[in-house]
């Protein structure tokens, strides 16, 4: 444990404090699990217990949120028991209420003789962001350590009455705006597979604690690839829904107040049938009764259904322009391209042009509107040390008029109609419009610490507010990629290409896992959602 020393400075002092009392927290619940044995079997049919669903190992191999529920149901297990399970995987601190909850629905489940909704006993992990009355929401600043908030965000109170425990809350980047995991609060998070490399971010913390099986289900935010980038390091489903879709009251955020990117929450998960399943149930609960934000639109089952009943029509992007993906990238889209086009789908070439650019270019613009200054309170209030990418934001330009807002506004309207109408223009040799593209998530797997840069693959998606996710399709192979030394010479377009095809090394890279990016356009999470299900077949197959 660490221990704090007078002579430390004060942020430091501080943040020893919170890591201390995370540590006690957690000692206390493992001694109370270790000690509660008779809990984890109470009122469990003995006759159903097969030998690994008695195993706490076993229980969190669980995947998919059907089975836990009609686990649950059977009386093969109960929500204590699960809770019990996933407390040993995690190092946060909600364990004792989580414990507490999961008694009250054992005790609703044997009182009423049904279950108190469609998550009954699921245990949930949500990134630091997400209030929970009691708890902090330090998004990785000192200064907002031992500020616990005065109630719980909308998404938390829906999953609640769901059914759903929350466990845990997990790691994220000094002011959440970056694509790994770090801060002088919490540390860095490491890639579960090889501590040398990152599991991304900035919901780097979720895709660590559901890569270990630390939770079923997990929440995370999504402003410039947030959710999509550790999912795709990790292996892992992650949706990035369009803004308005999921509940955002109650999540705090770096910039909160900036409307022209809005960041977004998204599940992401182990296991697909989870993933539309935890989509399909927040929806119906109705969040825009609570959010004034929320979009009132129920989920829209045909369009998920009808997807998966014809062929259809994907647009292939391979290459954003901009920064070339590594082998094993472009391998593994390759090898899904094949399948979709063998089972009679058809493919059209996508090609980007300089609309990417552009949007990324107006985009960066917006990060850096306020010269800085949100990011630079929150800071000089904890009076911790910058990350060095968050020191560069906050460096990297002036604030800008009221007047110059104005004009970028009107520059993004421009360029988001542009991309509609390329979307709307671009037809399959038989006549269809294309219903989703196909691309890479990032030009890279999992890179070593510090080493992420070009987000461009997935930032792009924010800015036109479509919506778009993760899905896992293979991992880097010694001998299906090649070494570096091995390609033929390639001349970089530009810094980051350079630097990009400079960071290939598949020895260190070898069984990393690599996604594939499913994107539609505003608001077609069904259609998204449909269209990953048809492509998880055939990768299945």
């Amino acid at each position: 444990m660490n221990s704090v020393q007078p002579s430390q400075p004060a942020w430091l002092v501080k943040a020893l404090q919170k890591r201390q009392a995370r540590a006690q927290a957690i000692q206390t619940q493992l001694a109370y699990v270790e000690n509660s044995g008779e809990l984890y079997n109470e009122g469990v049919d003995q006759k159903k217990v097969s030998p690994a669903s008695s195993s706490r190992r076993e229980l969190t191999e669980i995947d998919r949120i059907e089975e836990i529920v009609a686990s649950i149901s059977s009386r093969e297990i109960t929500a204590v028991g699960l809770c019990s399970a996933y407390i040993k995987s995690l190092t946060e601190i909600l364990f004792e209420d989580a414990l507490k909850h999961a008694q009250e629905l054992d005790m609703f489940f044997k009182e009423h003789g049904r279950l108190l909704g469609p998550l009954h006993g699921v245990p949930v992990t949500l990134k630091d962001q997400f209030n929970i009355k009691g708890y902090d929401s330090t998004l990785g600043y000192v200064g907002r350590a031992f500020k616990p908030a005065s109630e719980d965000a909308v998404l938390v109170k829906l999953l609640k009455q769901l059914g759903a425990i929350v466990i845990a809350k997990t790691n994220l980047p000094q002011s959440i705006m970056w694509c790994e995991t770090e801060n002088p609060l919490w540390g860095l998070t490491v890639h579960p597979k090889n501590p040398d490399f990152t599991p991304g971010g900035s919901s780097g913390g979720e895709s660590a604690v559901l890569s270990m099986h630390g939770s079923v289900i997990g929440w995370g935010t999504d402003i410039g690839g947030s959710i999509r980038i550790p999912s795709h390091m990790l292996g892992l489903y992650g949706l990035k829904p369009s803004s308005g879709r999921f509940p955002y009251q109650g999540v705090a955020v770096s910039t909160e107040g900036q409307e022209h990117v809005p960041s977004v929450a998204g599940p992401l998960g182990r296991n697909l049938e989870s993933i539309i399943t935890v989509t399909k149930v927040v929806i119906d609960a109705a969040p825009w009764t609570l959010d004034p934000k929320c979009h009132p639109i129920p989920w829209r089952n045909e369009a998920f259904l009808e997807v998966q009943s014809r062929p259809l029509t994907v647009g292939l992007l391979i290459d954003d322009g901009v920064v070339r993906v590594h082998p094993p990238i472009a391998r593994v889209l390759e090898e899904v391209a094949t399948r979709l086009r063998n089972a009679g789908h058809e493919l059209i070439p996508w090609h980007p042009g300089d609309d990417h650019r552009e949007c990324i270019e107006i985009m960066d613009q917006y990060y850096t509107a306020d010269g800085g200054e949100d990011i630079r309170r929150e800071m000089e209030a904890g009076g911790e040390p910058y990350i060095p990418h968050v020191e560069a934001l906050v460096n990297r330009g002036k604030p800008i008029s009221v007047y110059s807002y104005w004009q970028l506004n009107k520059r993004k309207l421009a360029a988001q109609k542009r991309y509609l109408d390329k979307w709307n223009a671009a037809h399959s040799p038989s006549g269809r419009k294309a219903d989703v593209l196909l691309m890479p998530i990032m030009p890279h797997t999992a890179v070593p610490h510090r080493h992420c840069r070009w987000v461009g693959y997935t930032k792009v998606w924010n800015f036109l507010d479509y919506t778009a996710l993760s899905l896992p399709a293979g991992a880097v192979s010694k001998e299906l990629d090649p070494k570096l030394e091995a390609l033929p010479y390639y001349e970089p377009r530009n810094e980051m290409d350079g630097w990009n095809w400079q960071a290939y090394d598949v020895d260190s890279m070898d069984g990393m896992a690599v996604g594939v990016q499913i994107v539609g356009q505003r608001l077609e999470e069904e259609k998204v959602l449909g269209v990953a299900k048809v492509i998880e077949g055939l990768l299945r197959a």
